[in-house]
């Protein structure tokens, strides 16, 4: 049964569930919005679409506070941001020319790579080197626009170091809202957007607008070294789903 847009209610259902808790971890961690989002979307929908979709409500939250986020980013959230508008339309050209199964698996392993990732050892709070920050901006760029996860690279970046929290969760979040915009202006420019997805997005969007503000309000209750906790959890508790749907 075809319900809104030519979607059907099980796929209303799904997104709605999703774009909640998702929109949840965001408000409480700085990300996680389309790392658990798009692998739920991805079973309901197109690969594609699931990628895009996670795009248009991204960046529609990332608009809602912009102001905050560019007060309190990293100016290295910048240089990452311009390489990712660079690099996504590469992502989004691999994606589209993958089976939906490969692509589902590989959604799922990038999800379990930010995993890894945060495990390793902290950081000092200095600046990384160019060549560290570039490499960052590439990977975001690519996982961009094959997963819509510019996540799996930024997190551990920003989490890894000795940063306070707010400057952290500004810096990924102003990187990916940048990154969102950018997925979907490849998708436009390639012929893969389906605007039926905007009108989804603006449907979606008052769950996505409820789950941030009541993660920030739980965000701002917990000490430091429990949000980083909270942030390993929910990198784990992710790829470990991603990769059980999978079967």
């Amino acid at each position: 049964m075809e319900l809104v847009a030519g979607y059907a209610l099980v796929q209303l259902v799904a997104a709605l569930f999703a774009a909640f808790g998702s929109a949840f971890v965001r408000g409480l961690t700085g990300f996680g919005m389309a790392i658990l989002l798009v692998p739920i979307l991805a079973l309901a929908l197109d690969p594609v679409e699931a990628v895009l979709l996670a795009n248009f409500l991204s960046v529609f939250i990332g608009l809602s506070e912009i102001r905050r986020l560019i007060r309190n980013a990293e100016r290295t959230a910048w240089t990452i941001a311009g390489i990712v508008v660079v690099t996504t339309p590469m992502g989004l050209v691999a994606l589209a020319q993958t089976p939906p199964g490969i692509a589902r698996l590989a959604i799922a392993l990038i999800a379990f790579s930010a995993f890894l990732a945060i495990l390793l050892p902290r950081r000092a709070e200095g600046l990384p080197g160019r060549a560290t920050t570039s490499g960052v901006g590439l990977l975001s760029g690519l996982m961009t626009g094959y997963a819509g996860m510019p996540g799996p690279p930024v997190v551990p970046y920003y989490v890894g170091r000795d940063l306070p929290r707010e400057i952290a969760k500004a810096s990924m979040m102003l990187i990916f809202t940048i990154a969102a915009a950018a997925g979907l202006g490849s998708g436009a420019a390639m012929g893969l957007l389906d605007w039926r997805l905007s009108l989804l997005a603006v449907l979606l969007f008052p769950a996505v607008l409820l789950g941030n503000m009541l993660g920030n309000k739980a965000s701002g209750r917990i000490g430091d070294r429990t949000w980083r906790i909270i942030v390993g959890l929910v990198l784990g508790g992710a790829a470990l789903a991603a990769v059980v749907r999978l079967f």
